[in-house]
């Protein structure tokens, strides 16, 4: 056997008990860009003092898209200084008195629901004091009615 059919079987077995790589590629999570009030108003400043041809290229370095423009633009000239900040999503937090009233709410039907149970035992005992003749307050026996 000469050195390169020694090279090829080694190289064969080798394969065979190699396990395959994973040929997909997992992407990151993709994140939102948060853009500060500050950048923004750069951003607009930089770009109201642009000739017409350089925005286009300035755009596609910063990776923004002109609809920013013209939104942060409208938020400008509406005074929304704090609207150029970037919004928190998300469920709203609620207001700590929230858990307190689901609490009480809570401890409510479950006092609603021990209560209509006590009422139908007393029904019940009412009426088999009258069956059997028995006066509720005192438990003494009453005559037949």
């Amino acid at each position: 056997m000469n050195q390169d059919q020694r090279l090829f079987d080694k190289l064969s077995r080798a394969s065979v008990h190699a396990p395959i790589p994973d040929p997909e590629v997992k992407p990151k999570k993709a994140t939102r860009r948060k853009m500060s009030a500050k950048y923004k108003l750069t951003i607009l400043e930089k770009t109201d003092a642009m000739m017409p041809g350089e925005l286009g290229a300035f755009l596609r370095r910063e990776g923004l898209y002109s609809s920013h423009l013209s939104t942060w633009r409208k938020q400008r000239a509406a005074g929304q200084l704090a609207g150029l900040e970037p919004k928190t999503r998300g469920a709203k937090p609620k207001p700590p008195e929230a858990r307190r009233v689901k609490e009480l709410e809570a401890e409510n039907a479950r006092l609603q629901h021990r209560l209509e149970t006590a009422e139908l035992v007393i029904s019940v005992q009412k009426k088999l004091c009258d069956f059997f003749g028995v006066d509720p307050m005192t438990g003494e026996r009453v005559g037949p009615k």
